[in-house]
């Protein structure tokens, strides 16, 4: 897999264990991530998503992960700066219009 993001398509990049992960904010990943948070509406997700918990965070990046399936617990085993984590999730979501 490349590592750079397919910028159009509103891919981000971020590292977990050295290697590079895409994140895409896509409808599917919209689904995963109101089951995840037990809302169901946008505007519901979107304050959810406004308090975060490290775990939380997880289950964002599992719900975003495109080409690959690593669930929350399989993250938290895997190196990843926190800073570079948060940014990815923004830039997916910022280049999917959202």
């Amino acid at each position: 897999m490349s590592s750079l993001p397919n910028c159009a398509r509103g891919e981000a990049v971020m590292q977990a264990d050295g290697r590079p992960l895409k994140l895409c904010l896509t409808l599917g990943a919209l689904a995963r991530l109101e089951a995840a948070f037990s809302v169901e509406t946008l505007p519901d997700l979107e304050a959810r998503l406004r308090n975060l918990s490290g775990q939380d965070i997880l289950v964002v990046i599992s719900a975003l992960l495109s080409g690959e399936s690593l669930s929350p617990s399989d993250l938290a085993q895997c190196r990843i700066d926190p800073e570079e984590a948060v940014r990815a999730i923004a830039q997916a979501f910022e280049r999917a219009g959202a």
